[in-house]
């Protein structure tokens, strides 16, 4: 473990916002200028074995906190996403703590509004069900509550809701029409068309309309779809 007095501050030639620190004239540690400021670094200073051990355990904490917001920027997570991550990255409990707090206070790290960002954009460009938003967010780590209330501001009152599960479903399967509508009879047509709404998070009581709606256009189509079908 290195002590000494610092002797030198560089700036790192490749990364303008690090600082080599120099004890007794050799290389010790690069650091970020958010650990040098919070230590209040300088030359002349003398750094101990507890300095030494504050100065690595910072260095941690602001080396967690920019990871972690390196990985916000490719696209926002969850508190559990992202401690998953940081831990994959190995670093120790307590510098992802810091960076969790540090990234909660600055509003980069909120799991309200996470869920419901997540929500809002697979309702606009991936269609599921109220199911299967429940679970693609409870696998996320994000609690029931913070659930149920990102899912309520979506739907409004229950039978809001029920009218526009319904809509999403019918909108998604027939999107998906043409791959089911040749099949040879109306039980194939159901087992298939259902199980692909099913596996986006739809009840059979939300599907089970849809798809005798959809067979009755088929069935008084005749071939015409058959016909458009590439």
């Amino acid at each position: 473990m290195p002590t000494g007095t610092i002797t030198a501050l560089r700036a790192q030639a490749n990364n303008s916002q690090r600082v080599n620190v120099f004890l007794d004239g050799e290389f010790a540690i690069g650091v970020s200028l958010n650990t040098l400021a919070r230590e209040s670094l300088a030359v002349g200073q003398q750094i101990d074995d507890a300095g030494w051990a504050r100065l690595e355990s910072i260095e941690q904490a602001d080396k967690a906190l920019q990871a972690g917001m390196r990985l916000i920027d490719v696209r926002p997570r969850s508190i559990t996403e992202l401690r998953q991550r940081l831990r994959r990255k190995e670093f120790p409990d307590d510098a992802i703590d810091y960076a969790i707090t540090r990234l909660s206070e600055i509003g980069l790290l909120d799991d309200a509004a996470f869920s419901q960002q997540w929500v809002d954009n697979r309702r606009a460009f991936r269609p599921r069900g109220s199911l299967a938003l429940r679970d693609e967010l409870r696998r996320k780590g994000v609690s029931r509550d913070l659930i149920d209330a990102a899912l309520a501001v979506d739907e409004g009152d229950e039978e809001d809701a029920a009218e526009q599960e319904a809509e999403r479903a019918r909108t998604l399967a027939r999107v998906a029409l043409r791959r089911y509508a040749t099949s040879p009879d109306r039980f194939t047509f159901q087992r298939k068309l259902g199980s692909y709404l099913q596996r986006r998070g739809f009840t059979f009581g939300t599907i089970r309309p849809i798809i005798d709606d959809l067979w009755a256009e088929i069935q008084a189509s005749g071939d015409a779809l058959d016909e458009e079908t590439p």
